[in-house]
């Protein structure tokens, strides 16, 4: 209770000593400013918004109740969610945050995912996008293309661990709410069509055509829509990517970034860990772009670096955070157990990359060959090629589980 009624007054006190040192230190506030626009017009902007779009389309022709009905026999007993998590899994993977709450928030707005479910999806589909992981951080801040497969199967892999940890959050909640809700059984929410349970492709074309009826708008309002809604999406991106890279020139300039450098280089230093990439790891819990590019350029090993980066883009810093806090208003998913699943992504990602540096940089020359940058590996219609091989790949296990489940089904089928 003490600290409800303290958070007003301390946040007060917060926003009036940053609005001090804005009056104070104008022309830094205004180049870090500049500095955060430059991000947002030259990588988030051209990198996002064609997702944005492309992802409101498809909801509104149904698409995503198609892949919906395709996914569910994969993504249920492995994630404990429905099948539409599959599409925003390979969105989120390929597109990188935050895309995955944008989806998120959408299927939940439209009923399809229960506040629990929601929670989940997000937790694990909060990533970053492998032309940034491959791109910039492998080549551009730490100039080492072989960095690149180690730094993704740690980030990739680590996600879907930890979307597969995240699978026994809240159970005790849905088994509360099933017990209270008998016509749950026989229609788990209204979003969803009934005859999409029945399987197969017919049904999930018929859960398709369904949804494109329900929303009935035509593809001139469906293309209006979409972009009106991804415009503003963005620009609440921006402007969150602009306060934060200001918020943290204004701490520099109060010696508050220089006081955490120093608690968190000695906090590492008791574990064993170089205390030179505190300074990356402060800047990564604010802006994730930072944090990697200070990781690259850390007085540290090129191991414990690569671990720092790591475990920067897998947190996503506080910019991200409040960018899908942003995007969740109203649907009413909580933010702790996302905040907890960052945590645990970080820590995860960072354990792998130390995991995997000897048997994987060992064949470093080979790999160096292999993922050699050239135009078309970053460009971004490289983005929606990657979509397709996970849709296809999600696709393809999907349909091996379900028929796997009907042969078990019919093994256990007492005979007469």
């Amino acid at each position: 209770m003490t600290l409800n009624k303290l958070r007003g007054p301390l946040l007060a006190l917060g926003l009036a000593g940053c609005m001090l040192l804005l009056l104070l230190h104008p022309e830094a506030a205004l180049g870090a400013a500049l500095r955060g626009l430059a991000i947002w017009w030259d990588v988030l902007f051209p990198s996002l918004f064609p997702f944005f779009v492309i992802s409101e389309l498809m909801l509104g022709f149904g698409v995503v109740h198609l892949f919906g009905a395709l996914f569910d026999p994969l993504m249920r007993p492995l994630f404990r969610i429905p099948g539409s998590g599959g599409f925003v899994m390979a969105m989120g993977y390929v597109s990188g945050y935050p895309v995955g709450a944008r989806l998120t928030a959408k299927l939940r707005e439209q009923n399809l995912l229960t506040r629990v479910e929601g929670e989940r999806l997000v937790a694990f589909t909060t990533s970053s996008d492998p032309i940034f992981l491959l791109g910039a951080v492998s080549v551009g801040f730490f100039q080492n293309a072989a960095l690149g497969p180690c730094l993704a199967i740690a980030h990739y892999g680590s996600g879907l661990l930890v979307g597969l940890l995240m699978s026994f959050h809240g159970r005790k909640e849905e088994a509360g709410a099933a017990l209270g809700s008998i016509q749950a059984q026989e229609t788990p929410r209204s979003g969803k069509p009934k005859h999409q349970n029945a399987g197969g492709l017919g049904a999930a074309f018929a859960s398709m055509a369904e949804a494109r009826r329900r929303d009935g708008r035509t593809l001139g309002e469906l293309l209006k829509g979409a972009v009106q809604s991804s415009l503003h999406l963005i620009i609440v991106v921006g402007g969150l990517v602009v306060f934060f890279t200001v918020l943290m020139e204004l701490l520099n300039r109060a010696g508050v970034m220089a006081f955490l450098f120093s608690v968190i280089g000695r906090f590492l230093s008791l574990f064993g860990f170089p205390g030179g990439l505190a300074e990356a790891i402060t800047s990564g819990f604010f802006e994730v772009t930072l944090g990697a590019k200070g990781a690259g350029n850390a007085a540290a090993s090129l191991p414990f670096k690569a671990a720092a980066a790591a475990f920067i883009l897998s947190w996503g810093g506080l910019s991200v955070h409040a960018q899908v806090a942003s995007i969740w208003n109203g649907t009413g998913l909580r933010y702790v157990p996302f905040m907890a699943a960052r945590f645990l992504h970080a820590f995860l990602a960072a354990g792998f990359t130390l995991l995997l540096w000897r048997p994987m940089m060992e064949a470093s020359p080979a790999l160096a060959r292999l993922w050699t940058p050239v135009p078309a590996l970053y460009s971004p219609a490289s983005g929606f090629e990657l979509l397709c091989l996970l849709l296809a790949c999600t696709l393809l296990l999907s349909l091996a589980a379900a028929a796997a489940g009907r042969l078990l089904r019919l093994l256990r089928r007492p005979r007469s």
